[in-house]
Formats: structure tokens, sequence, C-alpha cells
């Protein structure tokens, strides 16, 4: 799980919406996966200083990793990114105070992005992303295939919403008040973990699975970064399979934490899971 948090850490930002700039910024240095996702799509390749090391990595990346690899990549530290002399930084709200005040001091531009709870708020996000890059319509252009999207995967007028539950290897659960709770309201679910009022990250051991099972379980996380062996074990604990009013799926942890184009792939999958689950 340990990969999880600091992905879950790396994500975190926010700030207000600004005015374009006069001058489209150049030289740009991403320091997580969800800003990663977006400047490729919004920036041009050249704007493109380096993009974060997390979207080089299959387990941590919510974007193709290949097209992540034919760019620069940073690790983030402070001093690689002073040296570098980007004409702007985005970053998550996790950024060090000091690392703020260094960026500041040497005149280097630090932009935050939260992780957005809902569709609307990661659209506004996206519309502060192309504006500070210069490229507003493409912004509008994604906003656009993205409610295209959310409308592509709706339920069936009527369809009655399915108790989902997001559910971790190592125990741990998505909580209620997140984007891809909201995704699931969208594609005809009920987050199960909001319905039992459990909140983001905290415990479900499978002794309580197995006594309160949701209808449907998407299971996130199959390998070291997320519960490493006692991940593997509970997963493939025999007790699941014999849960026969509960359904179990695959969901891509790149699709659990961001916003912006990830929001398409999210939506397809949860669709294609609600037309499987019966």
């Amino acid at each position: 799980m340990r990969g999880g948090l600091a992905l879950l850490g790396a994500l975190l930002a926010g700030a207000c919406s600004p005015a374009a700039p006069k001058v489209q910024p150049s030289r740009i240095i991403s320091l997580n996966p969800c800003t990663d996702a977006l400047l490729v799509e919004l920036a041009d390749r050249d704007q493109i200083g380096a993009l974060s090391s997390y979207s080089r990595d299959p387990a941590q990346s919510s974007m193709d990793v290949g097209r992540a690899r034919t760019y620069p990549f940073t690790r983030g530290a402070m001093e690689e990114v002073i040296a570098a002399q980007p004409s702007l930084v985005v970053s998550g709200s996790f950024t060090p105070a000091a690392t703020r005040a260094a960026y500041a001091r040497m005149g280097l531009r630090l932009e935050e992005f939260s992780m957005a709870p809902t569709v609307e708020e990661s659209e506004a996000q996206i519309r502060r992303m192309a504006a500070l890059l210069g490229h507003s319509d493409r912004g509008e252009a994604m906003i656009a295939r993205i409610d295209r999207a959310m409308r592509d995967a709706a339920p069936p007028p009527g369809a009655k919403p399915l108790p989902a539950l997001i559910w971790h290897g190592g125990g741990l659960v998505v909580g209620g008040e997140t984007l891809v709770s909201d995704l699931l309201r969208r594609t005809g679910f009920t987050p199960f973990a909001a319905i039992r009022g459990m909140g983001q990250s905290q415990f479900l051991p499978l002794e309580r699975m197995v006594v309160d099972p949701p209808r449907v379980l998407l299971v996130i996380g199959h390998g070291d970064a997320d519960g490493g062996r006692e991940g593997r074990r509970v997963l493939g604990h025999p007790v699941l399979a014999q849960l026969r009013a509960m359904q179990r799926f695959d969901f891509d942890a790149g699709l659990e934490y961001c916003g912006g184009p990830t929001i398409i792939r999210a939506a397809q999958r949860l669709a294609q899971i609600r037309r499987e689950a019966h």
C-alpha cells in the first residue's frame, strides 16, 4: 500500500483560476501524474520541459506509459527543478513550504492543482490549466469529450444503482467524497463505502467483507505497491469466490485518482462493468 499512499500524496493540489498569460510558457515542469496527463493533452510538445517520473511507472501513471517515456522526466528534487529554470512548475498541494519559498526566491512560478472530487471541479481545473498554457480552446475541446463520455456512460433511465466498493488488496477502501465515487454515481452505482459510513483510505478487513459484501467489488492492486504479498493473499482468498451475490471486477489503479482525460477511460470502464453486472 506504500506506493498507493505515496501516489495519493503526490496528487493532492488546488488554487484559483488565473487569466490566460500573454506569452505562452515554455520549459514547463510537471511534478505529479495528474498534471502530466493534462499537460501532454493541452500543451504544445515544445512547451514541456519534463514530466514527473511517476508517469513512467505503470503502477503509478494515469496516462499511456509509452507516451510518457517519450518526454524528459524529473524526479522532482528541488535542486533539479531549480537548475532546469522552468517558466512554470505545476504540482500538488503537498509541496513543502521550504520548497515553495525556494521557488519564489529563484523567481519560479509554481501552480498547484488539487485532487478534484467531482467531474465539474475537474473540468474547472482543465480550464485553468489550458489558460495557463495559452490554449483555452483545447481545454474546451477536452471538456466536450468528457461530457460526451459521461452521457454515453450513463445508465438507462430507471436503472437501479448497484452498491459498488472500490477495494485495495491491502484492505483500504475509496471514500465517498472522491472523483471516482462521483463517477460511480454517474454510471449506475452507489458507493458502498459511503453507504457504510467509511471514509477515504479506511481499512475494511476481509472478515467484514464476507459478513457484509457489496453487490459489486472493484479490485485495485495486485502488486507489491499495493499491499505486497498480503494483498495478493487477500485478493486470491477462496472465500471471495464463494460470495455468490457479489461480482468481482478488476479496476485499473491508473483510473482511480486523476481527472482530466482519465475521466473518459474511467467512465468507459465503469459503464462496461455496469453492463456486465447482473
